[in-house]
């Protein structure tokens, strides 16, 4: 199958005629004032006021006006009306195929929406999908998985159980167990058995970065789930077992950041394990989101006492503004005694302890109000990626 676009010959045709009529425009030499002069006096006019050799009534000629180019709009891909009106599984997958081929991106996501609509409902076209899927390479594999991931079909248990065998399949390439886990991110709940065998992939320290898409899509669902039901807890749990168990300080930091997309409130049965990775995870970048996740908590006062016990044992200075700011999200004006007792430990913070109980002070109450007008003293918040 193959996809023209017309009209170019149009074009050419055009611009032809544009480069011949500029040139004979630029060939009639300029008259001088003089030679105006000659002619206007050898074309005396007549009684009627006329000029002689001009037509009666009519206006002396004036110079042409330049052609003015105007290219016509490319039109539609030849075929692609018919395809639309026809379309199955195969001939989508070969027009999927051309359109890579020609490195054509538009048409690609344009017929990625195709194969969304026709897969539909249909479990079994779904699966046919999977099965593409698994033999196939980028781009097309994040084509058909993408495409699959915006069908309501995924949401089968056919489907979704499939996808989530091609994630654990040990026998299959890296780059297809995470595609297949990624498609599963738009589930709107998963099982305990689910949550477990997600769990088993993304603590398997010879995966790569598959065991992160597993960590990110556990936390994915766990946000469609909170925002449908308000169930966060059998997902947090095993996220932070992630962040307590991974050798990967990527997938650790992952799985303490997802709550973060809904923010469900800490309760103090997460406690220990947090206080464990604020005081002996070996990763800076880790033990700041500890102290950040336990700022979200619903028991504010005994989050302070895990804070002060960690601010003395730890010796980054970045950990200690983690955990001296987000005792002040925990708990707001309650945490001024204990910045109070930091400041007085390390004076680094003390014009941090200032500020915030002069905006304590002013009636401010609410953490993002207070966090914009907070001034910034130390080098520790770097862009993703950069180096610490």
């Amino acid at each position: 199958m193959t996809f023209r676009k017309p009209g170019w010959a149009l074009v050419g045709a055009v611009l032809v005629a544009s480069a011949i009529a500029l040139l004979l425009f630029r060939g009639t030499p300029p008259s001088s004032p003089d030679s105006t002069d000659s002619v206007s006096a050898a074309r005396q006019p007549t009684s009627s006021g006329v000029l002689v050799g001009t037509p009666s009534g009519a206006s002396p000629p004036t110079e042409p006006t330049p052609a003015i180019e105007q290219l016509p709009i490319p039109g539609c891909w030849d075929g692609l009306r018919q395809l639309d009106k026809t379309a199955t599984l195969d001939s989508l997958r070969e027009a999927l195929a051309v359109a890579v081929g020609n490195r054509d991106n538009l048409l690609a996501a344009y017929l990625q929406e195709r194969l969304t609509e026709l897969v539909g409902q249909d479990a079994g076209r779904a699966l046919q999908v999977i099965e593409w899927a698994k033999q196939a390479s980028p781009p097309q594999l994040g084509l058909y998985m993408d495409a699959l991931k915006a069908a309501p079909a995924v949401h089968d248990a056919k489907v979704s159980e499939a996808l989530l065998k091609l994630g654990e399949d040990k026998s299959m390439p890296l780059q297809n167990r995470s595609a297949a886990l990624d498609a599963l991110e738009t589930q709107r709940r998963l099982s305990p058995g689910d949550l477990a065998r997600l769990k088993a992939v993304a603590l398997d320290e010879t995966v790569d970065s598959t065991a992160w898409v597993a960590t990110r899509t556990l936390g994915r669902v766990m946000k469609e789930d909170f925002e449908r039901t308000g169930t966060h807890a059998p997902y947090w749990k095993e996220l932070l077992s992630i962040a307590g168990q991974s050798d990967d300080m990527a997938v650790r930091l992952l799985a303490l950041e997802m709550p973060s997309y809904s923010n469900p409130l800490i309760g103090s049965e997460s406690f220990d394990e947090l206080k464990r990775i604020l005081t002996t995870d070996r990763e800076r970048d880790v033990r700041e989101m500890a102290a950040f996740r336990l700022g979200v908590t619903r028991e504010p006062e005994e989050a302070l006492k895990i804070y002060e016990a960690a601010f003395d044992k730890e010796h980054d200075v970045c950990v200690r503004w983690a955990i001296f700011r987000f005792a002040v999200r925990a708990a707001g004006e309650q945490a001024l005694p204990l910045l109070a007792r930091f400041a007085a430990k390390d004076p680094r913070f003390q014009r941090d302890y200032a500020e915030f109980e002069q905006l304590y002070a002013s009636g401010t109450v609410d953490f993002a109000r207070i966090w914009l007008g907070k001034g910034e003293h130390h080098a520790c918040l770097v862009e993703e990626g950069a180096p610490h």
